[in-house]
């Protein structure tokens, strides 16, 4: 069973210093039909004019995950830390008991443009913690956050691993679920992936089937193997 979610048909929120793609039902956009997918909660697609950003506030029993795609954010929270982030680099945010914190575009002239996930935790109520890394492509598939931070990722508070898939025009990859529900979210190119043809922003996520993807073009697309 496939849950095919197309790029032009995600909510979307205009607010000058901001454009957001919703993946998923947040904030004023709502969809009964797209109320995430297993564990996976939110993907908004989020570019932020220069300077701008999102003042204080607060999340509770949340892994918040950001992935910066251009530019830098200038992230603050209440457990004293202080970071950039820039593109390329991976942050995980578990909000357990509590936390608050900022996100602003660190740059005066260029926008910033980052994923921002949204992961249902397995345990409530834990402390809250913050993680932050450069993870290097190592093949066609390189883990980006596990639940145990394996391999020099990311950890997580949830049987859920995400991982970033990269290939050249012309190859080919077998994603496993293992059984387990999984969902494909398209960054750049195109892609065949069980008939179904994916590009830019646009997801596939399935219940237990393996995944054939074939890239038309150079692609990059995350991958999130949900657990149980």
């Amino acid at each position: 069973m496939y849950y095919f979610r197309a790029s032009k048909d995600r909510g979307q929120a205009k607010h000058g210093w901001l454009e957001s793609k919703h993946s998923f039902s947040f904030a004023h956009y709502y969809d009964p039909e797209h109320m995430g997918f297993h564990t996976l909660r939110v993907i908004n697609d989020d570019t932020v004019a220069p300077g701008a950003g999102f003042d204080t506030h607060g999340h509770k029993n949340m892994e918040i995950i950001s992935y910066v795609l251009e530019g830098e954010i200038e992230h603050q929270d209440s457990m004293g830390n202080r970071f950039i982030i820039p593109a390329g680099e991976v942050q995980r945010m578990s909000a357990g008991s509590g936390v608050t914190h900022s996100e602003f575009n660190h740059s005066k002239t260029q926008t910033l443009r980052f994923l921002q996930i949204w992961i249902l935790p397995n345990t409530l109520d834990t402390k809250p913690s913050y993680e932050q890394k450069r993870i290097e492509q190592t093949g066609p598939l390189s883990a980006l956050v596990t639940p145990n931070g394996d391999g020099g990722s990311l950890s997580i508070q949830q049987d859920a691993s995400l991982y970033r898939l990269q290939l050249k025009q012309g190859e080919s990859y077998t994603l496993e679920t293992h059984k387990n529900p999984g969902y494909l979210h398209m960054i750049e190119g195109t892609s065949t992936v069980n008939h179904h043809t994916l590009q830019a922003g646009d997801a596939l996520g399935a219940e237990s089937e393996t995944l054939d993807v074939l890239a038309e073009t150079e692609l990059t697309a995350l991958w999130f193997d949900l657990g149980k």
